[in-house]
């Protein structure tokens, strides 16, 4: 018996920042992934959130331009507009 598993392709999205940086759970508000704080914080604490490729369960980290959060299929590019 064979099984076929489809890998989920990665949805790239770029989000503007205008500040020097923003805290991790207040990026995933802002993005759209997480509807609240405590969702977010959620998220973070069961480590399905990366930061540049590594699970990160920080929820004040400091994203800056440059960083890439990944969450499911999404990966969110950050740049910075200052």
């Amino acid at each position: 018996m064979k099984i076929k598993v489809k890998i989920a392709e990665r949805k790239e999205e770029t989000i503007a920042i205008n500040t020097h940086f923003i805290k991790l759970d207040s990026l995933l508000k802002f993005a759209g992934a997480a509807e609240t704080g405590a969702m977010a914080k959620e998220l973070i604490q069961e480590e399905k959130v990366k930061v540049n490729g590594e699970i990160c369960t920080a929820r004040g980290k400091k994203i800056k331009g440059g960083d890439t959060v990944s969450l499911f299929e999404y990966d969110y590019k950050i740049v910075n507009e200052n």
